[in-house]
Order: structure tokens, then sequence, then C-alpha cells
């Protein structure tokens, strides 16, 4: 699959802007470094190129719509190891699919992929700050959807106008979603592209943002991969769901233990005065008006 990059934001003045400052040898210099508009050379049949301009075609309005996405086309497996790259430390390295071919009855190594490095694009400086604009984008911005508590995760929306017969199409677009986690140290990229969502709003933040969030999640369990500290929290909206921390009410009267858990809904069984079990335990995090379920006794 093959899709136009243009995000319709009110940031694309702001990257109009830098285009022209870096000018158009540069900007495509950077293009070329991370991949686009050639073949990463992954295992799989029938990888395409992707579009776009000739250097020596490129007027002011190809370089302005080039710098916010919008003229050219790149696969999902170029965008997943371009922002590899970008939020790595800088570093391109050739994609796999297949990390081992092995030999049935001795499990002997027949043929083995390793990292492979392509190219430095960026520096780690430039990378590092990367990483902290994207996981803003997740606390703060548009891929709000996508954040997981505790963790730290980064990301960007899009939003891509499709074109048909030349034309750019209204009303029908592929929305996605590029996710990592966790934001200071990467482990897990995860691209998501949906095209033409019927009966919702088409913003990749509304509609992708929430499956790479579930992927992630199942990603942290699968890998074991630790919360860190210091992780952001979300800017919360006024009609988004909010994670409180739950209290420590063991040993309490029900009713003070009630009083304190005033923002969940509060389920209690056996008999007795005071709280001899809770669940979820104490610090734990779960969205504001879910179930704290207690046990009486004493």
């Amino acid at each position: 699959m093959i899709q136009n990059v243009a995000v319709f934001t009110r940031t694309n003045p702001g990257f109009v802007t830098i285009g022209q400052k870096l000018g158009k040898e540069k900007l495509f210099s950077y293009i070329d470094k991370f991949g686009f508009g050639k073949k990463t050379g992954i295992d799989l049949n029938g990888e395409s190129k992707g579009i776009i301009f000739n250097l020596d075609r490129v007027g002011p309005v190809e370089l302005a719509t080039t710098a916010f996405g919008q003229g050219v086309s790149v696969t999902p497996i170029q965008q997943i190891t371009a922002v590899s790259a970008a939020i790595n430390g800088g570093i391109l390295y050739k994609p796999y699919i297949v990390k081992s071919i092995n030999e049935p009855e001795t499990n002997s190594v027949i043929l083995e992929n390793k990292p492979r490095v392509v190219r430095k694009v960026i520096s780690e400086d430039t990378s590092n700050k990367v990483r902290y604009a994207l996981e803003s984008v997740v606390t703060n911005g548009t891929g709000r959807t996508a954040f997981i508590d505790g963790y730290r995760v980064g990301g960007k929306t899009g939003t891509a106008q499709k074109v048909k017969d030349g034309h750019y199409m209204v009303g029908n677009y592929i929305v996605s979603f590029i996710g990592f986690l966790p934001a200071n140290d990467p482990e897990v990229i995860v691209y998501i592209a949906i095209d033409n969502a019927k009966g919702v709003t088409q913003y990749g933040g509304t509609i992708a943002a929430p499956i790479a969030k579930a992927i992630l999640t199942d990603a942290i369990r699968i890998f074991n991969i630790k919360k860190p500290e210091g992780a952001s929290e979300k800017k919360y909206n006024y009609n988004d769901k909010k994670y409180i921390t739950v209290p420590n009410v063991e040993g309490k009267t029900l009713k003070d233990a009630l009083e304190e858990l005033k923002s969940f809904k509060v389920e209690y069984t056996g008999t007795g005065e005071k709280v001899i079990y809770q669940s979820p335990s104490s610090n734990e995090r779960i969205y504001e008006g879910e179930i704290v379920k207690l046990m009486l006794g004493g």
C-alpha cells in the first residue's frame, strides 16, 4: 500500500516555513537519507519505492507541499523505518520480517538476519528532541487517545487526503497513527492506518490512535516492559476520563472508606466494621468512576 502522507492541520504553515528556510536541496537530501523514494530492501516481494518529486521539478509550490507531506507518497515500511531512525538516536536500519530460518531436526541456523546499519541520518541530540516532541503529542496533543497511564508513549497522528485520477478526493482519507514506547528508550513501534473509515470523524487521533494503544498495551505485557520513573502526566480535556490513584482503605471503617473512595463506584461484601481487603490494591491507578471492591470483616 502506498499512501499520501499529508497531514492537514494548523501546523502546515509552520512546516511550509521550515521547508522554505531549509531550501529544496537540503529538504530533499533529508527525505533521501531517511529512505523515502527508494526500496528499503525488506525480505518481502513487491515492495514499492513510493512517489517523490524529482529535485529538478521542484518549484516553490512543490517545496511547500512536500514540507508538510502533500504530493508525496510513502509505504508503511518506509514510514516505520524512517520514524525508527528519528527516535533511536538517528540511525537508519534495514528492516526485515524473518529473524532466522532454522533446520527443523537440529534447530541449527541456516539463515539469520541481524541489525544492519544503512546510515546515520540525524544526531543523537536531535533524536532526543524528536522523542520529547512526539511524547508531548500523546500527553498534550492530538494523540492523547494513545496515552497509557504510567508509561511514556510517543506518537504522531496523520490524516492523509487520497488521490484519484490526479485529483484529491473529498471526504475520503487514510487516517493513521504511529506510536512507540517507552518514549525515553524505544523498544516497540506500531503503525496503524485506516482507509476511509465509515461513520466516524476521519482523524488519526480519533480512529487509529486507540487501536495503536491496544497493541502497545499488549506489547507491554508480552515484552514485560516495566513502568519508568517520571512518566508524563496526561493533560486532560473537560470530557476525558481521568486516571486516579486508589487510596489505601484497609483497616478503616466502611464509612471512612466510602468517603475516601467517593471518586469511584464501591461494591462491598462480608460482615464486620472494617475493610480487610480491597481490589484494586492501594496506589494502583484506574479510571475515575470505575469499581473498587471491598471485603468487610473484623
